[in-house]
């Protein structure tokens, strides 16, 4: 963490007196002093900017913010924060063309996960929907717990319309052993569920895809199929498009309720990701079940296969 203040004369020279025993022995160019306060770097320039960098910079810089606010009460506060900064950057502008829309999204869990399935949803929002699933506090399931996508998603699929594919362990290690990656699976279980929602021929303004994919290189992947056209194609759409954040919601809460299912079938709590914590839990599993048990609830081309055939080489 980054945060810069301004300070005025008479602050600097508070700050010259407190530092005097913890600067360090080089000084930047343009600054007075360099100093160390316990986790923070503190660089007071010539101009009166102080710069605190670290852990606890946030703690520093207040201390300091407050000390300029003391000795000059009638002086506007100017200090920035790098973190604020790379939030405001990041943020993603709603555009109301789609958000205020009737439209059909869909989004994947699970892709990232070494055990459990992978599933995808489509949603149909419709523009009197909004402030029903606003209300709920909907937004990308990464952002919102797993207790509360427990307890918001089934007043979701109360009213809104979805289509949900779950593709298991065992028919996902076939297709990687066909020759079909994963983003090519993704494009087929997308259209999948956003053919089967739009069949139902709810008055739909746009069909909005969460994009893992050029749409050249996602059509490229359907060459085969009934691909449905007429797709928008968005980065981040979980935060811009309804649809598609109800959409993850949903995705997310038939992953947790399948992770569940799988954790009370093999007796071990199954952990979400591919960390340390899943290979050992994996090789737990191989030591009480065999090898074969991973291809019915774990994804084989991971790394993680092959650190846990590893780890059974030196274990029992």
């Amino acid at each position: 963490m980054t945060i810069t203040l301004k300070v005025s004369d008479n602050t600097k020279q508070k700050m010259i007196e407190y530092f005097q025993d913890k600067k360090r022995p080089k000084t930047p160019a343009y600054a007075v002093f360099q100093a160390d306060e316990e986790d923070t770097v503190v660089t007071l320039y010539e101009s009166g900017k102080v710069v605190f960098q670290g852990i606890s910079a946030d703690i520093d810089a207040a201390m300091w913010r407050q000390m300029e606010k003391h000795l000059n009460p009638e002086k506007k506060i100017e200090m920035t924060n790098s973190e604020e900064k790379k939030k405001e950057k990041t943020k993603v502008e709603k555009n109301p063309k789609y958000y205020y829309a009737n439209t059909i999204g869909s989004d994947e869990v699970g892709t990232g996960d070494y055990f459990g399935p992978i599933v995808v949803t489509a949603t149909y929002v419709t523009k009197e929907d909004i402030p029903f699933l606003e209300s709920l506090g909907v937004r990308d399931s990464k952002k919102i717990t797993d207790q509360k996508i427990l307890s918001v998603v089934p007043e979701i699929i109360k009213r809104i319309p979805y289509e949900t594919f779950i593709l298991t362990n065992e028919e996902y290690n076939k297709r990687y052993q066909e020759n079909i990656n994963m983003n090519k699976m993704k494009a087929i279980l997308h259209n999948k569920v956003l053919c089967a929602l739009k069949e139902k021929q709810y008055p739909t303004d746009y069909i909005v895809v969460d994009e893992f994919a050029k749409p050249f290189v996602y059509y490229s992947y359907l060459k085969d199929t009934n691909a449905l056209k007429g797709i928008t194609f968005m980065t981040k759409a979980e935060d811009q498009v309804l649809s598609v954040a109800c959409a993850s919601l949903i995705s997310r809460y038939v992953f947790l309720k399948e992770m569940n299912k799988l954790s009370k079938e093999v007796g071990f709590q199954i952990p979400k990701g591919a960390g340390t914590k899943v290979d050992d839990i994996g090789y737990e599993i191989v030591k009480k079940y065999g090898i074969a048990k991973l291809n019915f609830i774990a994804k084989l081309n991971f790394k993680n296969t092959e650190k846990i055939k590893s780890y059974k080489k030196q274990g029992d």
